[in-house]
């Protein structure tokens, strides 16, 4: 049989670890940084979490250091398209080479520290993900690496390293069932990506994250940022913050993006605090180059397309602001099945014209008669495809009728299902 290329095997790992599922705990990814050298040691990092707008605000930051002359790695999740996207250094994402290369030296490691009886079993996709991008980000050697939580914060795999400086970047609900059914426990998941007498900048919160965010800082000696303290918007592009003027700042599309580069550009000054040497002058230039797929995403084309992952009810929330005003639009939707589908429907169903209820092929996602069911009275009226491309089909005929736009949202994963259609079939 022929051999298959390194980065089908990687590939293939990763595979099998996926029905591993999420697991909270810092034991195993400890085990695998200590047998592999401690790469999250090799660069400085900067850690980011939140509910809403962490990779916004990772996006930002590694533009931002980038533009001061710093080699940067990247780490984010989910991807939209291939997996690769989620490891970039100096914003290009990592090569199936160095993909293949960095994920074998973590399944190495994992293999050792089984045989030697360290590890019980074989780390999750999460766990070796984080892992292989830390051993990227020191084989490239990056200056520095921004790092968005997957998860919560406190037990999340990221978490194993040791930021000069942390971001909360919101907090409101979702995985419940992982962090809480409220928001002081959510917050204090989140709030686990403190350091004793570092800074932790955080964004506007509601007032019971809040509370048990400043209460985990006091208990852990850490020094609390709020972005929106000292800080102002003049007009609608400048921004004065205690540190500094920025000129002519032109974020991402949507209002709640001031609030993320806003975070971004305050956890970028704490870091300068902390001697890293950031050219704040660069700070403008940076953000209008900063590109972040899938979040309020605009597509040319007949229709028109609007791209955003709003997998819950304040991403959705946020989505329905930036449409508000404009014509009502055709609807492609689909969420996971432990996510709040009836709150993703009250903030987006009632400004569609047109509705397809469809379903990526993740197994946790809802199918469209669970999404219709759930969805109540707002989803009566929803088309129901569970073909992702017939759907997206569909919702363009009727866009194209109504001379109006396509609008996907609901789930990250099928955001990237429509992105793959888009490229069309591979060569």
């Amino acid at each position: 049989m022929p051999r298959l290329p390194a980065h089908r095997v990687a590939g293939l790992y990763l595979a099998r670890r996926v029905r591993f599922g999420i697991k909270f705990g810092l034991g195993t990814m400890r085990a695998l940084v200590a047998e592999m050298g401690h790469p999250e040691r090799a660069w400085t990092s900067l850690l980011v979490a939140g509910t809403n707008g962490k990779g916004s605000v990772a996006a930002y930051c590694d533009a931002m250091l980038r533009a001061s002359g710093f080699r940067t790695g990247r780490y984010t999740s989910p991807h939209l398209v291939r997996v690769n996207e989620r490891i970039a250094v100096d914003g290009r994402a990592i090569t199936d080479r160095d993909f293949a290369l960095a994920v074998r030296a973590v399944r190495d490691a994992a293999e050792r520290l089984v045989r030697r009886g360290v590890l019980e079993a074989h780390p999750t996709f999460f766990e070796v993900l984080t892992a292989a991008a830390f051993a990227h980000f020191r084989r490239r050697r990056v200056d520095v690496a921004v790092l968005e939580v997957g998860l919560g914060g406190r037990l999340d795999a990221t978490n194993v390293a040791d930021p000069v400086a942390s971001a909360i970047v919101s907090i409101d609900f979702d995985h419940e069932v992982y962090l809480g059914r409220t928001l002081a426990a959510i917050a204090g998941e989140k709030a686990g990506v403190m350091r004793k007498g570092r800074s932790t900048v955080i964004g506007p919160l509601p007032g019971e994250a809040r509370r048990a965010v400043l209460a985990r800082a006091r208990a852990t000696g850490a020094r609390v940022v709020e972005a929106h303290r000292g800080a102002r918007f003049v007009g609608p592009l400048d921004l004065l913050t205690p540190s500094a003027r920025y000129a002519g700042l032109r974020p991402l599309p949507g209002a709640h993006q001031r609030d993320n580069v806003l975070v971004a550009i305050r956890l970028l000054e704490e870091a300068k605090r902390e001697g890293l040497s950031v050219d704040l002058r660069k700070v403008p230039a940076a953000v209008a180059r900063t590109r972040w797929p899938g979040r309020l995403e605009r597509v040319a084309g007949d229709p028109p397309l609007v791209l955003d992952g709003a997998h819950n009810p304040a991403g959705a929330r946020a989505l329905a602001v930036y449409l508000a005003g404009g014509p009502p639009f055709v609807l492609v939707f689909a969420a996971m099945a432990d996510k709040d589908v009836r709150g993703l429907a009250r903030e987006l169903f009632p400004l569609a014209a047109e509705i397809v209820l469809t379903q990526p092929r993740v197994s946790r996602a809802a199918t469209p008669d669970e999404l219709a069911r759930r969805s109540g009275r707002l989803g009566a009226r929803a088309h129901r495809e569970p073909s992702v491309a017939r759907a997206f089909r569909l919702a363009r005929r009727l866009a194209r009728a109504r001379g109006t736009v396509v609008v996907v949202a609901g789930s990250l994963y099928l955001v990237g299902a429509v992105k793959m259609l888009l490229r069309g079939p591979r060569r």
